[in-house]
């Protein structure tokens, strides 16, 4: 394949961590041509200066943040931008025809009061928000394809959903009393420039486990937008976060009340049945667990589910890279869905271990 053959792909708000994790796999993606990487803070900067990691796989530099540029320079544009800041660029990049896939909140959620309401603005894009289509390919596949606007999913919700979503589709739980705990490294709270949050620094992080946003986190709408769509009907769930002394990673515990008796063999059943054909669902056979360590670096999500007879539950836990199926990998999953390619391409990798 020549490089006028390749999709022109560039990053907008790329030298944070998602941004980072996105070009590492885009420079490897066997059909792309990353074309350019922006940077308002970093704007004249080597990429590999930023990123030594990446030294001697490009020679691009950060240019300054602008939409118009981006369009100018790329098919498809990845927007890694701070939240409520890709509304702004999305209006001039589609209305130049390109491509966008976001790694933001911005239109991830269907009704604009919700930002009001979880993000304190107002969206400004109504346009863009009624074409987006979520982007987690397990369950928006064919809208996907033929999308020209993809939110990509939090990493909470992409572990919650997955988790959770072959219970809700085949009617077998209970809407009421859904409980969810997900437990995420310290980057999913993303390089955060100069303003670093003091729960994030090393020392309150390292050999420290705690709970934040209780009841108010973001993704909460997100988790029950996408819950409420599989369940056709309204769901709420209880959802709480928490911060693991991990680099990267995901974990998540749901408990969920079953509409009626399952054995965990059933629910292996019923999970292998809903997922199979997914390339990056893995469902673990009965007796196994899921573990972060096993699915860092990679687009893969372990999932399995446990039946609790007790209380008449389903203990659902899934573990994923909140960089990877939460973010970056996700997003080049779902660029090679709108491209028409395999969608294991360029993330055929196996996790990192150890």
């Amino acid at each position: 394949m020549t490089i006028a053959d390749r999709v022109r792909v560039a990053v907008a708000g790329a030298s944070g961590y998602m941004g980072a994790e996105l070009l590492r796999l885009l420079l490897a993606h066997p059909r792309v041509l990353v074309t350019g990487v922006t940077s308002d803070r970093r704007a004249g900067e080597p990429l590999a200066r930023a990123f030594p990691h990446l030294r001697g796989l490009t020679d691009l530099a950060f240019h300054e943040y602008d939409p118009a540029w981006l369009a100018a320079a790329a098919d498809v544009v990845f927007l890694a931008l701070p939240h409520m800041e890709s509304q702004r660029a999305v209006p001039v990049l589609r209305a130049a025809g390109s491509k966008v896939v976001d790694l933001s909140a911005d239109y991830r959620l269907r009704e604009a009061a919700d930002y009001v309401t979880w993000y304190k603005a107002a969206h400004t894009d109504p346009a863009g928000l009624a074409e987006a289509v979520y982007g987690l390919p397990e369950l928006h596949r064919k809208a996907i394809a033929g999308a020209a606007l993809v939110a990509s999913p939090g990493c909470y919700p992409a572990g919650a959903i997955l988790a959770i979503a072959p219970l809700l589709r085949q009617g077998l739980a209970r809407l009421d009393g859904i409980v969810i705990d997900g437990k995420s490294g310290v980057t999913g709270a993303g390089a955060q420039g100069r303003k670093v949050d003091p729960m994030y620094l090393y020392t309150e992080a390292n050999e420290n486990v705690q709970a934040y946003a209780i009841g108010t986190h973001r993704h909460t709408p997100e988790i029950e937008q996408e819950l409420s769509l599989l369940a056709g009907t309204p769901v709420r769930v209880a959802f709480t976060p928490h911060l693991l002394p991990l680099n990267r990673g995901l974990y998540t515990t749901a408990s969920v009340p079953l509409a009626t008796p399952l054995t965990t063999a059933d629910l292996v059943a019923v999970y292998r049945d809903f997922y199979d054909g997914e390339p990056f669902v893995r469902v673990l056979d009965e007796g196994d667990r899921p573990a972060t360590r096993q699915v860092v670096g990679s687009n893969f999500c372990d999932v399995t589910a446990v039946a609790d007879g007790r209380t008449g539950r389903a203990v659902c836990v899934s573990a994923l890279d909140n960089l990877g199926k939460g973010g970056s990998a996700n997003g080049v999953q779902v660029l090679n869905i709108l491209s028409g390619w395999s969608e294991r391409t360029g993330l055929e990798a196996a996790p990192v271990y150890p």
